[in-house]
């Protein structure tokens, strides 16, 4: 599976494999384990037990993706939860299966075809009905949506910075806007406070048509959040990592008042270009 990853992924022949909730190269701290001494020593020492103990800590997909540790690992435990066989067994437990797919993968398959993207996108939908799917959308519509959200915000931010007379107050322009789920992670991790105060709070394309099929289509289709899949075809692999923020988990109180709310992914699953091909 490893050539599907891009060049700069593959830096080296690893094997790292770390499976969800196993041992990770991130310590407790955040810091990097590190190997104990273990030079001799000329002087005679008493070893004293440690009394602190941690409780077991279980890495989570989000976590591990996240980390700036292994790259070759986080692919491994993605690969392990949002993959091929993922989506085929969700076929097979009856969920109702919806795909939307983005016009970049679709653009990518015509060339690799040789036909137009909207015979992609027919024969697609064809497919994907074939083996269950109960409807096939077009995140172009999501985008439009993002991008007129995208500007709303600008023209309020705008305003308020024209309004904003005190210079000591936080300023709310330039306003970055990126749907690279790479490039949030990097600021979040490395910039931080520095730069995500301008970072626009809009969804990206993937997100909106997520949230608007687990708040609004199911309703419109009869089904409740929890009995729908839904799984995104797009072009990259860090798409997967943003359908696993806990940004885009809601939650949703069940008829019995005895149990426990349910926790509703607006995008369950993505699937790359290249996935979609081996189909």
């Amino acid at each position: 599976m490893s050539e599907k990853f891009s060049p700069t992924l593959r830096i080296g022949d690893l094997s790292d494999f770390i499976a969800p909730s196993q041992a990770c190269v991130v310590s407790l701290k955040g810091l990097k384990t590190t190997t104990p001494n273990t030079r001799k020593r000329d002087k005679t020492e008493v070893a004293i037990a440690n009394k602190e103990q941690n409780d077991p800590v279980k890495i989570s997909l989000k976590d591990c993706l996240a980390c700036s540790g292994c790259i070759t690992s986080a692919e491994t435990v993605m690969l392990e939860k949002q993959s091929l066989d993922e989506f085929l067994s969700n076929i097979d437990k009856g969920k109702a299966i919806i795909v939307s797919l983005s016009p970049q993968s679709r653009a990518s398959l015509a060339v690799y075809l040789g036909i137009s993207p909207l015979q992609v996108f027919k024969k697609l939908t064809t497919f994907f009905k074939s083996l269950g799917v109960k409807a096939v959308f077009d995140t172009s519509c999501s985008r439009d949506l993002t991008l007129i959200e995208t500007c709303n915000e600008f023209i309020c931010q705008y305003k308020q910075s024209q309004l904003n007379i005190d210079e000591k107050s936080n300023p709310s322009l330039p306003m970055l806007s990126s749907a690279c789920p790479g490039w949030i992670c990097y600021a979040e991790k490395q910039l931080g406070s520095y730069i995500l105060p301008y970072v626009s709070s809009v969804k990206s394309p993937q997100q909106t048509i997520g949230a608007t099929i687990k708040h609004h289509i199911c309703q419109k289709m009869g089904l409740r959040p929890d009995e729908v899949y839904h799984v995104t075809v797009m072009p990259c692999y860090d798409k997967k990592l943003e359908a696993a923020r806990g940004d885009f988990v809601f939650e949703m109180e069940q008829g019995d008042a005895n149990k426990n709310s349910l926790r509703i992914t607006e995008v369950d699953s993505v699937l790359t270009t290249g996935e979609s091909l081996r189909l």
